[in-house]
């Protein structure tokens, strides 16, 4: 069956995240920080309900959110995929204070662009960003990353 959605190479864009919170959880440890995978916490801007973030640390009051997005196969801006990266903005607004927030995403450089996607969405949506979160390139192949934001 044609997957034309789908990340070539993958086995499923579900398995691409699991894989993707996986190396980012690993790197952090690295770092010192511990972080459990499916924290959940109570966010909320008018009352609260339980969200699930991709990794977290309830006693140092850490959540991030991973996204293994990259430019499309033609160097397109993957469209679709910036909106769950502006989902996890407006979930960054709504914990209560005290969090770190980390958005942990996939460094892919476009030659086309002369940009990674995460230098685009920093340049196009400051706007929806909030102050106080970082953001994270990882980059695969030297297993690092570097705060862009």
């Amino acid at each position: 069956m044609d997957k034309p959605f789908q990340r070539r190479g993958a086995e499923s864009n579900t398995q691409v995240g699991r894989d993707f919170e996986a190396k980012a959880q690993f790197f952090f440890a690295q770092q010192g920080l511990d972080l459990t995978p499916g924290m959940t916490v109570e966010i909320g801007i008018n009352g609260r309900k339980s969200h699930s973030f991709d990794l977290g640390d309830e006693q140092k009051k850490v959540i991030v959110e991973c996204k293994a997005h990259t430019w499309t196969e033609g160097g397109n801006v993957p469209s679709a995929k910036m909106t769950t990266w502006n989902q996890a903005m407006f979930f960054f607004h709504a914990p209560p204070p005290g969090y770190r927030k980390i958005l942990f995403i996939l460094r892919d450089f476009s030659q086309k662009r002369n940009e990674t996607l995460g230098e685009y969405y920093i340049r196009t949506n400051p706007h929806l960003i909030p102050n106080d979160v970082g953001v994270w390139e990882y980059d695969e192949k030297q297993g690092t990353a570097k705060k862009i934001k």
